[in-house]
């Protein structure tokens, strides 16, 4: 009897699963990522800064918006953060002043504690709102059509819109995963970048 006898189906099943499995993206496509459940276009809107709008305006943005559902009621949306989260740093921190007995090295603390507060409420409004269009055994061709007229749609409802590009989905991967600021310069597969065609 050998180890993987021990294993049970449920705990061999579990074994083969990696985080690419988990959120279910297998590549990067040429207007997007491919997941098991079709390729993803995303499509970055600038936002409007309502507090400064009329409640004429704000309820034209509403409507305006509502009838981009009504044209595409498939879409897909998300709001997340645009720069990176301090929350965990500030924890660490917090938890390092109260055990720091060096008064002087608290001091540093404090200050570094105070800065992230700063930058925090700088970026407190900077947020990101991505659409996403979902397509099924598509050709490059038809999505590429199909990118162009969501595109449009978006445009012609008042919205400032940009198709993102692989940088763009990086980035916005990176942020949503917590994992680093610049994810545009993260490899496309991990470990790539130690990795020579020599060495193959």
């Amino acid at each position: 009897m050998n180890g993987s006898d021990f294993l049970t189906k449920k705990d061999k099943k579990k074994k083969g699963h990696s985080v690419q499995d988990l959120i279910g993206v297998t590549k990067f496509t040429q207007y997007g990522v491919e997941t098991n459940r079709g390729e993803l276009v995303f499509y970055t809107i600038a936002p409007t800064n309502i507090s400064v709008l009329s409640s004429v305006n704000i309820e034209n943005k509403i409507r305006h918006f509502m009838m981009l559902l009504s044209a595409l009621p498939d879409i897909e949306f998300a709001c997340t953060d645009a720069s990176e989260c301090f929350d965990n740093n500030k924890m660490y921190l917090q938890s390092r002043y109260e055990e720091e007995p060096n008064s002087k090295v608290k001091k540093i603390l404090k200050n570094d504690m105070d800065f992230l507060d700063d930058i925090q409420i700088e970026m407190a409004t900077a947020r990101q709102f991505v659409f996403v269009t979902r397509y099924r055994s598509q050709k490059p061709e038809q999505v590429f059509s199909s990118a162009n007229k969501v595109e449009k749609l978006i445009s012609e409802q008042g919205f400032e819109v940009r198709r993102m590009k692989k940088e763009d989905i990086k980035r916005f991967f990176a942020l949503y995963f917590g994992a680093s600021m610049n994810g545009e310069k993260m490899p496309d597969i991990d470990g790539e970048q130690f990795v020579s065609i020599d060495s193959l």
